[in-house]
């Protein structure tokens, strides 16, 4: 579970970390600056947890009004949705709804590779340019295939992972 902190804009006022929504809820309710005012507003930090969770708060853009579903995110989806909400939202900029975001209404099509020549050695051997015969593949430029191929996908990385996209 991620860690985050509420740093409150108030300058009277002390930070506090939290790792729920219910936890800052609780203490947020309760929190007071130095006149023993009620603190209302904070920026919220993500502080600690998994690499995808930071590039996924990243995208989500946290705020005090979206943890909610930022938390049920981290919680619920598998890797591989929290990869293509971040491509989606934070490198092409589709708009959500941090309420009902489902990362398969994107698309977004990802592929676990390193370089856009070994997703044309994958196309190629998954026989998307059709049957090729055998003493004819060494003939193939694959850097040619790779050239074409970064016209439509796009390489990034994630979380350390290197990743090509092509986005619909």
């Amino acid at each position: 579970m991620p860690q985050l902190h509420a740093q409150p804009y108030d300058l009277d006022a002390i930070g506090f970390y939290f790792e729920s929504v219910e936890e800052y809820q609780t203490i947020s309710k309760r929190h007071m600056n130095a006149h023993w005012e009620p603190v209302e507003e904070y920026e919220i930090l993500f502080i600690d947890g998994d690499d995808i969770d930071c590039a996924l708060a990243k995208a989500w853009g946290i705020n005090q009004a979206n943890i909610g579903g930022y938390f049920a995110a981290c919680d619920e989806w598998e890797d591989y949705q929290k990869k293509v909400f971040i491509i989606a939202v934070g490198e092409i900029g589709y708009g959500f709804d941090p309420e009902d975001v489902h990362p398969e209404e994107f698309d977004v099509d990802l592929y676990h590779v390193d370089s856009m020549k070994e997703l044309a050695e994958q196309i190629v051997g998954e026989g998307l340019f059709g049957d090729i015969p055998e003493h004819l593949e060494r003939y193939i430029d694959m850097d040619a295939i790779a050239r074409d191929l970064a016209h439509d996908y796009t390489e990034t990385e994630i979380a350390g992972e290197r990743l090509i996209y092509r986005a619909g």
